[in-house]
């Protein structure tokens, strides 16, 4: 059995045809995680009942249970819990901390059969879009280990990339899914916001954050997206999903429109041309390309960058050593807060919220936050009534292909620049996927960069459709 070209497809059909075991699926990827994750530094931890989740997924098998994801092996990003194992959202702070409930991804995942293998390293609290902000260790981009995977679920698209998992689940807050998997060269998807239970995902930025899968194909990206979503009574702000209406929208697809005034600067030359042979793609595939003028799009990057910050301000309270986490003691009260928060939280991180307690201060919130959500309606509306007159909108996913470790670390507002393509999506609330679309020459080395699609709410099923026809 050729494992390292299995899908979550392919594999799920051998499993039950008893041409393989859970046992042996799982084998293959803990071996190359024994041998390659040292480098590259994606798995945290590998967690110690693996044989009561193989031996369980096998029963379901046996007794012709389960679902396609039986006995699939995955990984899980670091600030998803998992009732009875460590979730430290790869920080200092939260080191000794375990879930003491499953995330409801968690639960439908654990629920389906199959295998949590263990954590992935991640940027701490998912602040960052490289992996190095990770307080256990840059993870490596395993196509180049000079270069970063992206992130902040770095781990989770290095994991699939290196054949550690066959699958992952990380969180996208403003790109954190999609621009890793376009620097790693798998699929990645953002779904709609409330498609997928926030509950049990630690908090960055509570009105853009979702979880989303990361596969190696796009009928995988769909069998694990249709295993984790669905309304959650746990979670006020998810949605109940209409099939007939996604099944009728699958149908639809037949205009994709390109925001031509929003390409003409910050983007890579050769990664603008794949951009465009992929277009050229679309065409060839049946689809007519309409140019688009999404004239406020250009602002999103700084609304994203004032909301953000003061969603992370708000949420960043209760680690503070008394409410949550661990905690360094001060002469006093006050002293043994400002020695928790600047002893045992990353740059990012305090960037962040001092960035986002400005932004909310008093004589400056009508001035950014109130300003920028009023712009952030007009983003919206803008989506809204381009989807009036195309079905998918095409963009990059990322402006430049992986970049190396270490040179956008010292300028923040480099390293933010990286999510130009990505942060309106979040901002809007729509369903997005990136898609490896062809590579680019960087010092001898073919890296990967990616064709992000994207539908209006609960439009799934278009991404996968048209990702499909795409992949062929």
């Amino acid at each position: 059995m050729d494992f390292k070209n299995l899908t979550i497809k392919t594999a799920g059909e051998a499993l039950r045809k008893k041409e393989i075991t859970v046992r042996e699926l799982c084998d293959y990827y803990l071996k190359n995680i024994s041998e390659k994750n040292k480098e590259l530094n994606v798995f945290l931890e590998i967690y110690s009942d693996l044989d009561e989740q193989i031996e369980t997924a096998q029963k379901m098998i046996d007794n012709g249970e389960g679902n396609e994801m039986t006995g699939i092996p995955i990984g899980i990003k670091d600030n998803i819990l998992v009732k009875g194992k460590k979730s430290s959202a790869s920080s200092k702070i939260l080191e000794d901390y375990s879930g003491t409930y499953n995330s409801t991804v968690a639960q439908k995942v654990i629920d389906s059969g199959a295998i949590i293998l263990g954590r992935l390293n991640m940027d701490e609290f998912a602040m960052g879009g490289s992996t190095e902000n990770s307080a256990y260790g840059v993870t490596k981009n395993p196509l180049d280990t000079e270069r970063v995977p992206g992130g902040s679920s770095g781990g989770s698209a290095a994991a699939v990339t290196a054949d550690f998992a066959m699958a992952t689940l990380g969180s996208d807050t403003g790109g954190s899914i999609r621009q890793p998997a376009s620097f790693c060269g798998v699929v990645g998807l953002k779904p709609t916001y409330g498609s997928v239970s926030r509950h049990g995902l630690m908090a960055m930025a509570s009105s853009l954050d979702v979880i989303g899968p990361l596969t190696k194909t796009i009928e995988d990206s769909e069998i694990l997206f249709n295993v984790i979503k669905g309304k959650d009574e746990l979670d006020s702000t998810s949605v109940e999903l209409d099939p007939e209406m996604n099944s009728v929208r699958r149908d639809e697809v037949k205009k994709i429109g390109v925001p031509k005034n929003y390409l003409k600067e910050g983007i890579d030359a050769d990664v603008l041309e794949n951009f465009e042979k992929s277009v050229q793609k679309l065409k060839d595939l049946g689809y007519e390309i309409v140019e688009l003028d999404l004239d406020n799009l250009k602002y999103s990057l700084a609304v994203y960058y004032v909301l953000m910050p003061a969603e992370v301000s708000s949420n960043m309270a209760r680690y503070d050593g008394v409410k949550y986490g661990k905690s360094i003691e001060g002469d006093n009260l006050a002293e043994g807060y400002l020695k928790t928060r600047g002893g045992l939280l990353g740059s990012e991180v305090r960037r962040r919220i001092i960035l986002g307690t400005y932004v909310l201060s008093a004589g400056y919130a009508d001035e950014y936050y109130d300003k920028a959500w009023k712009v952030r309606n007009l983003i919206k509306s803008d989506f809204e009534k381009a989807f009036e007159n195309v079905d998918l909108i095409a963009m990059p996913t990322a402006p430049t292909p992986a970049f190396k470790i270490g040179e956008k670390s010292e300028d923040p507002l480099q390293m933010y620049l990286s999510d130009i393509f990505t942060v309106f999506a979040n901002l809007v609330g729509v369903p997005a996927i990136s898609i490896p679309d062809g590579v680019v020459d960087r010092e001898g080395k073919d890296l990967p960069t990616g064709l992000q699609l994207v539908a209006p709410d609960l439009g799934e099923d278009r991404l996968f459709e048209v990702g499909k026809k795409f992949g062929k």
